[in-house]
């Protein structure tokens, strides 16, 4: 079926709704032809030539990490357990100082298009093509997540569209973000990333607007008491596994400092800027909106719950508050916004997804380029600079091939949305992070040793998230614990990176295979 076709056979939208949808499609496309026109080399192309806005660049970051999953799951999250995740944004300080001071000045000083050159530096090659491996894999699963959920939960449900036509909604939906990315590089990236930030900002004002409008004000929904759905609350943790404050607050902090401190998305635009103090005013904006958007997202779950309560007529057919949490924000677009608000709510839905997959795409590209192709070739990354922007370009399309075909198999992952994203998305974070951490904090660190804590670290976060299918199948283990795991996914990653960095430690004292190398400065 022809795209054209789509089009016709979506009843749930109007002329007006498609008209914004398109309108916001178009603009992307026009803004990576307009920095295709002043791409002069691989250095434009990857790193926007080092000296791009931080206002322009904190938003990029924001909108990069910031996709579609999170856009749906934080609403889900606050109808499904209550406002429990709010946690997390009480990191943000902390995280800022953090990776502010103790990351960023070593990153800047690399002066390099990937970081993974750093873990060569300090551990040896064999490091810099684990981290490589181990960021590529999370990425490329990362951006596959985002298509599905994207195309699956709110573009299928959301038009009318048959599950059929999903292939057709997910090529176009990466081809038009292929083409606008691959055309102008980072430039192109971290400019409509700016624009995608406020469209998304802009349809999460307008439904909180609404809904708040539709149940009676503020006062209406905002919670005055534990509501009995959501469980008992927990603090500080929990035996059987339920989620819990102190849980929430380690899993987004880890998260946070373990994304910004090994990840080459947000490594990136730190070399995308002038110097040490630009990065961390690029830090500084996208800390800022994240725990603006995250209120914001938290008071529309609230208020979802409240307008879905109090009429349960309203759910979808079959479904209660609990099974249809991650339905109840797609829902309400198609049930309570006028014409015209559906089409900017869906944009700002595309936005946060495509955000994510140009910038995805994009730092991928700089890591196969820097870390694979222009580490083994002869002389290095000298050459023709205009067939090194051509053969990025064309990375780039093969990453987002790739993507569309693995997006396929995310449906085999069981668990609402925020578990998505921790057990598929986040699953390498912290094993990545961690080889940084012997890079830079462990003075007697080798490659053996950094290999054995990457082994442990990997084993314990593969083994608390999927439970059933690792653990979970030795009887012992089933007459000890049951058959809930009694572990919640929220401390998959501390905990991995505890033992990671333990185990990486006590080997390197106590069997320093390998002679360490001097530490970086």
């Amino acid at each position: 079926m022809s795209p054209v076709a789509l089009l016709a056979n979506a009843p749930l939208l109007t002329s007006l709704d498609w008209l914004v949808i398109v309108l916001y499609a178009v603009v992307m496309l026009a803004v990576g032809w307009y920095y295709s026109r002043s791409m002069h080399d691989s250095d434009d192309y990857l790193l926007g030539g080092r000296n791009m806005k931080p206002w322009a660049v904190g938003m990029s970051m924001f909108a990069s990490l910031f996709s579609t999953i999170t856009y749906l799951f934080l609403p889900g999250e606050m109808v499904l357990k209550g406002p429990v995740f709010l946690a997390s944004v009480l990191a943000a300080p902390i995280i800022f100082v953090v990776v502010g001071w103790l990351f960023i000045p070593t990153f800047m000083r690399l002066k390099a298009a990937s970081g993974y050159e750093l873990l060569e530096t300090r551990l040896g090659l064999s490091v810099r093509l684990l981290g490589v491996l181990f960021f590529l894999s999370l990425r490329i699963l990362w951006m596959a997540v985002i298509v599905y959920a994207t195309v699956q939960i709110v573009l299928i449900p959301l038009t009318g569209l048959d599950a059929a036509d999903t292939p057709w909604v997910c090529a176009v939906l990466m081809i038009i973000t292929i083409i606008y990315t691959s055309m102008g590089g980072l430039r192109a990236v971290v400019v409509t990333d700016a624009l995608q930030t406020l469209i998304l900002l802009a349809g999460a004002i307008a439904v909180l607007t609404l809904v708040t409008i539709a149940v009676g004000g503020v006062g209406a929904w905002w919670p005055h008491q534990w509501d009995p759905s959501w469980g008992e609350l927990h603090w500080v943790y929990d035996p059987s596994g339920k989620r819990s404050v102190l849980g929430a607050f380690f899993a987004a902090m880890l998260w946070s400092i373990c994304t910004f401190g090994s990840d080459q998305v947000a490594i990136q635009r730190y070399m995308a800027t002038r110097n040490i103090n630009s990065a961390r005013w690029m830090l500084a904006v996208a800390k800022i909106l994240g725990v603006l958007i995250y209120l914001l997202l938290a008071g529309l779950g609230l208020a979802l719950f409240s307008y879905f309560k109090s009429d349960p007529s309203r759910l979808p057919a079959g479904e209660t508050l609990q099974s249809a949490c991650d339905k109840l924000f797609p829902s309400y677009i198609v049930s309570g916004l006028p014409s015209g608000f559906s089409g900017l709510v869906i944009a700002g839905l595309l936005a946060a997804a495509m955000s994510s997959l140009s910038s995805g795409i994009n730092s991928a590209c700089a890591v196969i380029s820097a870390d694979l192709i222009d580490r083994y070739r002869p002389g290095g990354a000298a050459g023709n600079k205009l067939h090194a922007v051509w053969r990025d370009r064309i990375i780039s399309v093969a990453i987002g091939v790739l993507v569309i075909l693995l997006s396929g198999s995310v449906a085999f992952v069981q668990g609402n949305l925020l578990e998505l994203a921790y057990k598929l998305v986040n699953l390498l974070t912290a094993p990545l992070f961690g080889l940084f951490f012997m890079a830079l904090f462990v003075r007697r660190a080798t490659a053996f040793s950094t290999y054995v804590g990457a082994v442990v670290g990997v084993v314990v976060v593969v083994g608390i998230n999927y439970w059933s299918a690792t653990l979970g199948r030795f009887e012992w283990v089933r007459e000890t614990f049951g058959d809930t795991p009694p572990i919640d996914f929220f401390w998959a990653m501390p905990l991995s990176l505890t033992c990671q960095i333990v185990a990486g430690v006590a080997v390197s004292y106590l069997l320093p295979l390998g002679k360490p190398r001097p530490m970086l400065t």
